[in-house]
C-alpha cells in the first residue's frame, strides 16, 4: 500500500500564526497598557497644575482652538486612511497598501508640522514650557503624543519599505502591521482626550 504524500506545513497557516505571532500582539498590547498609565500620569500632573498659571496666560487666552480643531481632524482623517491601507493589506493590492499608507504618513506629517507651529508660536510670545506649572504641564503631556505620532511615522515608512520585499503579506509582516494599527489608533484615542481635557476644558 502506498504511502500518502505528506504536505509540508504551509508557512503562515493557522496554526503557525496563532502559536508564533499571536504573542507579539499580546505583548503589544501589554506595552500599550503602559502607555495608557504613561499617558494617565501627564493627564494626572496636568488635572494638578492646570490652574497654577504663575501670573502668566491661561489656557483660554493662549490657545487657538480653530487650529486644534484642524490637527484633531487631520489626525482622525489618518485613522481612517490607515484603516483603508490595512484593509488593502489583507487582500494583497500592494498599489492601494502603499498609496492609502502613503496619504496616512502626509496626513501624520501634517500633524506634526502644526504641532511644532503651535509650540514654537506660544514660546515666541514668551509662554514656553518655563514660564509657568500649568505651561509645563501642557508643553510635557501634548510633546509626548506628538513624539508617539513622529514614531509612528518612522515606522510607517519601515512597513512600506518591507510591503515591497519578499516577507510581504507573511503572517509576521501582518502580525507587525496589526500592532501598527493598534499603536496607530491609540494615539488618536490620545488625542480626542488631549483635545477634551486640554483645549476645550480650557478655553471653556
Amino acid at each position: 500500500m502506498a504511502h500518502e504524500a505528506t504536505m509540508p506545513p504551509v508557512a503562515g497557516g493557522h496554526d503557525d500564526h496563532e502559536h508564533h505571532e499571536s504573542p507579539v500582539v499580546f505583548g503589544f498590547w501589554v506595552y500599550l497598557m503602559t502607555d495608557c498609565i504613561l499617558f494617565g500620569t501627564l493627564f494626572a500632573a496636568f488635572a494638578t497644575l492646570r490652574h497654577q498659571y504663575a501670573g502668566g496666560p491661561s489656557g483660554k487666552e493662549i490657545f487657538e482652538l480653530g487650529g486644534v480643531a484642524l490637527e484633531t481632524a487631520i489626525l482622525l482623517l489618518s485613522s481612517i486612511t490607515f484603516g483603508f491601507g490595512a484593509l488593502a493589506a489583507h487582500a494583497q493590492k500592494k498599489g492601494a497598501f502603499l498609496g492609502w499608507l502613503g496619504i496616512t504618513f502626509l496626513l501624520g506629517l501634517s500633524f506634526v508640522g502644526l504641532e511644532l507651529r503651535e509650540f514654537t508660536h506660544m514660546i515666541a510670545e514668551g509662554n514656553g514650557p518655563d514660564r509657568s506649572a500649568f505651561l509645563s504641564a501642557f508643553f510635557t503631556l501634548v510633546a509626548t503624543h506628538g513624539l508617539h505620532v513622529s514614531t509612528g511615522l518612522i515606522w510607517i515608512l519601515v512597513v512600506m519599505v518591507q510591503s515591497l520585499g519578499v516577507q510581504a503579506w507573511t503572517p509576521r509582516f501582518m502580525s507587525k502591521l496589526t500592532c501598527l494599527s493598534l499603536f496607530w489608533h491609540f494615539l488618536d484615542i490620545v488625542w480626542i482626550c488631549v483635545f477634551t481635557f486640554v483645549y476645550l476644558l480650557s478655553v471653556i
